[in-house]
């Protein structure tokens, strides 16, 4: 999750309160109100927006209110906040188990949220908002990731055009594909497919804008500079980690890092049956396909030699049909517990750390 975990306690000699289930929508929000003794005060529905919710928590007692994680549940909580409310953001992985049910509604699941937070507020995983200044930088980060797809679908898209005649675009980087791409175009195609590349172009203008924005961001953060003494890792995905991680002491062990970004493998054992299963892909959907993507230069051809790279190469030489995609996966994850090692011991990145302590071992012996 991209969060990080808040749990609400609950203490013996506080004082009684009702509990709020909030089911958030994108115009309208279902409320339940359960009394202490859990009898159901208040159902009702009310405006997904800042006046409608200021309009009706502020004529309510202060209470713990719980809310969905979404969209609009950054600017609920100030608001709950502000109303003198108590807030749960609750996690959406527990938020899941709740929703396989046969028969739901929005007046069900407020009614279950405010259950939740009256009986074990614990079990709702409350989570931490990012801080306003964080969520504008992750915007950044988001709204530059949006024009590259768009500027990959457009490649791709001039690229389908032409094949049908016979013709074929050859490997162009896709930052110069608008500049080198037309001389490979047919000519009766031209008037179709400039348009493509011109609007191409002002992609790729617009992507060098982003990055020169989050070169300025990551000074902010200097310890992105350390994360970059790893080959492959640049300013985008080293500031996107520490944005995503936010607090690298909230982890115990690094180790915990791969499975927060969803780079471990999902688990279903029951009986004698234990299936290989792929990766469970929670947390930022976005750090991770960076992660890849700093595990497949690290086991490119121009990756410097390293324990990830030579880890990552014995397992692709084992062979199988998924051996390589394997390789790649396990090079992230344990690409991720590096950089957070990194980042927390504050030490300079050694990239042959580990096999010059095995072979200074092997001279004593």
């Amino acid at each position: 999750m991209r969060h990080s975990t808040k749990r609400v306690s609950v203490r013996a000699n506080q004082p009684q309160r009702n509990t709020i289930g909030v089911d958030t929508s994108d115009k309208k929000s279902r409320i339940c109100v359960l009394s202490p003794d859990g009898e159901i005060l208040e159902e009702t529905e009310i405006p997904t927006s800042m006046p409608g919710y200021t309009r009706y928590f502020k004529r309510q007692v202060p209470a713990l209110v719980t809310c969905e994680v979404g969209s609009h549940s950054a600017w609920i909580e100030i608001v709950l906040r502000d109303c003198g409310h108590d807030v749960i953001v609750a996690n959406p992985r527990e938020i899941e188990g709740m929703r396989k049910r046969n028969h739901k509604t929005d007046k069900r699941d407020a009614f279950l949220l405010a259950r939740s937070a009256l009986q074990s507020p614990e079990s709702l995983h409350g989570i931490t908002q990012r801080s306003p200044e964080i969520r504008r930088d992750m915007t950044l980060m988001n709204a530059r990731d949006s024009l590259v797809e768009a500027r990959t679908a457009l490649v791709n898209a001039v690229r389908g055009f032409v094949k049908p005649t016979g013709h074929r675009i050859p490997k162009i980087s896709t930052h110069a594909f608008h500049k080198k791409a037309l001389e490979h175009i047919p000519a009766d195609l031209g008037p179709a497919l400039e348009p493509l590349l011109v609007t191409i172009a002002g992609l790729t203008q617009q992507i060098d804008h982003y990055d020169r924005e989050i070169e300025r961001c990551a000074k902010k953060h200097p310890v992105t500079e350390r994360l970059r003494q790893v080959g492959g890792v640049g300013p985008i995905t080293s500031l996107l980690l520490v944005l995503v991680i936010m607090d690298p002491k909230r982890f115990k062990k690094s180790r915990d890092v791969g499975a927060y970004l969803g780079l471990v493998p999902k688990t279903y054992q029951s009986g004698e049956s234990s299936p290989q299963l792929g990766i469970t892909k929670s947390g930022n959907v976005l750090l991770r396909r960076l992660l890849v993507g700093s595990a497949h230069y690290i086991l490119g051809p121009f990756g410097e030699d390293s324990d990830l790279r030579r880890y990552g190469l014995a397992l692709a030489e084992r062979g199988g049909k998924a051996a390589k995609k394997k390789a790649v996966v396990a090079v992230a994850r344990k690409l991720a517990v590096l950089l957070h090692r990194l980042w927390v011991t504050g030490k300079d990145y050694e990239p042959l750390r580990n096999s010059t302590r095995r072979t200074s071992k092997r001279a004593i012996a």
